[in-house]
């Protein structure tokens, strides 16, 4: 179960860094920078497709499972990146992406030759697009309908994303094969595991003339999470499955005999991220207590992946229309850093107009929350998006590497801070194998969030000041009478004491945090 404790990096190959100088990254490039990622304590790499693309959609309109795009490397490179992580201590995962292919695909081509063809049913076609089929448009300023028509057929096929992206039908025995050996020969070259693009859009069957009698979605992603057992047992397959909480549950299936979920090892925690923002914009931090109150624990062997941010836009479209409109008038509240109503195509930094206390405080939030913290490239030195980049291309420019040079000669830098908080992130197990309770900091402390960790012998408690005034945090900690808690982040700190009932007040500068550990370390801190 390494990914308990595992720190996730995405990074998108042609953006990260170049081994020739030129203006398009490539594997050796990434390779050559491999050393930066694993000082920064990257335990793995998450990347995002590489296969060959006409490249309409920043390449997850794919042309071949098998391959890697000739303008990024070969296979040769990407085994050698794997070997060379892998030397390092980290496992590379990369993105599924087989709800849809590329429109050339030569599946597709096949498929849409006739309705004769042998791969005709590989796809999703309709005679008209029916009532009961798939609603709701995702990109409603490129496309106006799920369906388009084929002239040459006379038949409408399906595509949850752009008209390029025809959606492969996954009830087809003969897709779920091909996906299996999709899945097999990439971790036959060293794939630790996939993270799944647009899982609930995978497992869709809606709008299909025989839907009632397809077999049940669920029980094909436990096939696959099967097979990909019997492959490697230590494989993952971490989810992207915006829905909430009783709706996504199921995506982790049940358990076999013992605490392994059946279908995904782990989810994204959109929820959790989305009332974050609002409870930011706020300056309250109750949003986020009362969704981490009502987040499910996932199986035992299971996790939620927490994160900032994603290569995505940041979408808010788990909030309220007025809740929305906050987050928007905090941190975009221009039309240009909006994007289909939903979301923000703005990175955290420039969110928060570089108030790098404020960053800080959000980052170590995110290295303490219960769940495994997944990292998006360039975060760790601050970068901002780019508003001059078409939609989600504003927060996936060029990675930053002289500010990465820069920083690492500066002590205080913010690489310092993410180098120490996943160092001490690392050091506290109960952060990523314990309990967690959200706990109340007190009628004038609102704007905290304060929770406890515990796992054997140890509790950290983990106290966020999301205002920019100070606060008081007045905490009852059972079972911790007569301790003295150490400072995590900062060891010069003194002790705080907690008195014989059990209490302690801890005082939070504007955007202030603290990790406070009592455990069985020196002094009681991380050991």
């Amino acid at each position: 179960m390494w990914w308990k404790n595992a720190v996730f990096y995405c990074l998108d190959i042609e953006t990260f860094a170049s081994s020739t100088g030129s203006d398009r990254g490539d594997i050796r490039g990434l390779i050559q920078h491999i050393d930066h990622l694993h000082r920064l304590g990257v335990t793995c790499l998450w990347l995002m497709p590489f296969y060959p693309t006409p490249d309409r959609d920043d390449g997850y309109d794919i042309t071949d499972f098998y391959g890697v795009d000739p303008r990024l490397g070969t296979h040769g490179d990407m085994v050698e990146l794997i070997r060379t992580a892998r030397d390092r201590g980290m496992r590379v995962i990369a993105d599924l992406v087989v709800n849809h292919t590329s429109a050339e695909h030569p599946w597709f081509k096949e498929s849409r030759s006739s309705r004769e063809s042998p791969r005709r049913d590989w796809y999703v076609w309709q005679d008209e697009p029916p009532t009961d089929g798939p609603q709701g448009v995702v990109f409603p300023d490129q496309e106006t309908s799920l369906w388009e028509y084929d002239k040459k057929t006379k038949q409408y096929y399906l595509h949850r994303f752009y008209k390029h992206q025809p959606d492969l039908n996954v009830a087809n025995p003969e897709v779920r094969d091909e996906i299996a050996r999709i899945i097999g020969f990439w971790m036959e070259l060293g794939l630790s595991g996939f993270r799944v693009d647009a899982v609930p859009f995978l497992l869709e069957t809606s709008g299909q003339d025989d839907k009632d009698s397809l077999p049940d979605p669920h029980d094909y992603l436990a096939d696959l999470r099967s097979f990909m057992t019997r492959r490697n047992g230590e494989a993952v397959l971490l989810g992207e499955v915006n829905l909430p909480y009783p709706d996504l549950m199921p995506f982790f299936g049940g358990v076999d005999g013992g605490n392994t979920p059946s279908e995904l090892t782990m989810c994204f925690d959109f929820v959790g991220m989305q009332q974050m923002y609002l409870a930011l914009a706020r300056g309250d931090a109750e949003p986020l207590a009362e969704a981490l109150r009502q987040r499910p624990a996932p199986p035992a062997d299971g996790h939620w992946a927490t994160f900032v941010r994603n290569h995505d836009e940041l979408t808010l479209d788990k909030l309220t229309e007025s809740q929305r409109k906050e987050v928007f008038d905090a941190f975009g509240p221009d039309e240009d850093m909006q994007l289909y109503g939903r979301g923000l195509r703005r990175r955290l930094p420039g969110m928060l107009n570089g108030d790098e206390q404020h960053i800080r405080m959000v980052y170590s939030l995110l290295f303490s929350l219960p769940g495994t913290p997944v990292m998006f490239y360039g975060e760790e030195v601050g970068m901002v998006e780019n508003l001059e980049l078409p939609g989600r291309f504003a927060v996936r420019s060029d990675m930053d590497w002289a500010a990465v040079r820069r920083q690492r000669a500066e002590p205080d830098s913010l690489l310092a801070w993410f180098r120490l908080l996943i160092d001490r992130y690392r050091d506290c197990p109960e952060l990523a194998w314990g309990g967690y309770e959200v706990l109340d900091p007190g009628p004038k402390a609102r704007s905290v969030l304060a929770h406890r960790c515990d796992a054997d012998d140890a509790s950290l408690i983990a106290l966020h000041n999301l205002a920019d005034q100070k606060a008081t945090a007045e905490l009852l900690l059972t079972g911790l009478a007569g301790r003295e808690l150490h400072d995590v982040l900062d060891p010069r700190a003194d002790p705080v004491p907690v008195d014989d009932e059990g209490r302690i007040a801890v005082e939070l500068g504007g955007h202030g945090c603290r990790w406070l550990r009592a455990g069985s370390g020196p002094e009681g801190g991380a050991g």
